[in-house]
């Protein structure tokens, strides 16, 4: 989860800075990334012969959280791979931090600040379960289509808005408020991309329905995905009997006494297309997109 503007500034208003500083410090703390981001990771993952392109470098901007690091390294050993780093995050001093530049990042990744990245760097830019912290991604779309080479393509992974309905209809029949930070959907990630700059984006979903014995173990599970870092969520802290109300809510819900919770995982993938220039009388191009338009007859990837 992140919330932070590219440029480093104040976080989101959709999204309690404070509450969200927390949840991502305690995610971070824990022994291994949460299992949905890692599940998220698997299936996009498994996208990855699709494409005709072998990147030799690879940007892997989804953070400490990502949970991806080993299946990229399975599907392009030999590509010069670096981990994104971003504001928002535990300070490197920080264990958390720590923990994950020594245990979940290999040796061959380089770590690298955001703002740092140079224009055109990655052939492919990967980010799982990151984007769904933003309320407005089009400012982080932009940033990866700079740090993109023509032709380079982006794969990202995020939470959808068919995700939790079963919380979503609890909170709302007692009047609770909102249980989570509401999901984008995914059509308008893909005008998003379009007006990024990204070519031929491609948009899908699936719902994952998940079930546990007993509606205990499902919260237990469920705080260690994250926590409600939405500003219109219940003011002041909740109280046992507030408890004992949403166990027996989720549980009246249950089929064959299971209680059940859905997750809508959102896929994205787009290329970076060669800029056009302008057809005007005088036309001004930036030099690096002269570069681009004489690399632009390199094969397409696709």
């Amino acid at each position: 989860m992140q919330a932070e503007r590219s440029d480093g500034g104040a976080t989101d208003p959709r999204v309690d800075a404070v509450a969200l500083a927390r949840t991502v410090a305690r995610l971070c703390a824990a022994a291994k990334v949460p299992w949905l981001h890692e599940e998220a990771a698997r299936r996009m993952a498994d996208r990855l012969p699709l494409m005709k392109l072998q990147p030799q470098r690879v940007l892997d901007w989804s953070g400490p959280l990502g949970g991806s690091d080993s299946l990229l390294q399975q599907a392009y050993p030999q590509a010069q791979r670096r981990a994104v780093l971003m504001g928002g995050w535990p300070a490197p001093a920080a264990p958390a931090r720590r923990r994950w530049t020594w245990r979940r990042t290999a040796s061959s990744v380089v770590p690298v600040p955001a703002s740092e990245v140079p224009a055109g760097e990655g052939q492919l830019l990967w980010s799982n379960m990151l984007l769904h912290g933003r309320s407005d991604p089009q400012p982080l779309f932009g940033q990866w289509q700079r740090a993109l080479a023509v032709g380079g393509f982006l794969m990202f992974s995020t939470l959808g808005p068919g995700s939790l309905p079963e919380l979503r209809s609890i909170h709302r029949a007692q009047g609770w408020g909102e249980p989570w930070v509401p999901f984008i959907d995914m059509h308008d990630l893909g005008d998003m991309l379009v007006h990024a700059g990204f070519a031929d984006p491609v948009m899908d979903q699936e719902l994952l329905t998940l079930s546990w014995p007993d509606a205990d173990a499902l919260l237990r599970e469920l705080r260690g995905l994250g926590a409600n870092v939405s500003p219109r969520r219940h003011a002041g802290l909740r109280t046992p009997r507030w408890r004992e109300r949403l166990v027996a809510a989720l549980q009246a819900q249950a089929v064959d006494g299971r209680p059940r919770l859905t997750f809508e995982l959102v896929y994205g993938h787009a290329f970076k297309a060669a800029p056009r220039a302008p057809v005007q009388a005088q036309t001004a191009l930036s030099l690096d997109d002269m570069r681009s338009l004489i690399r632009a007859g390199k094969p397409s990837p696709t």
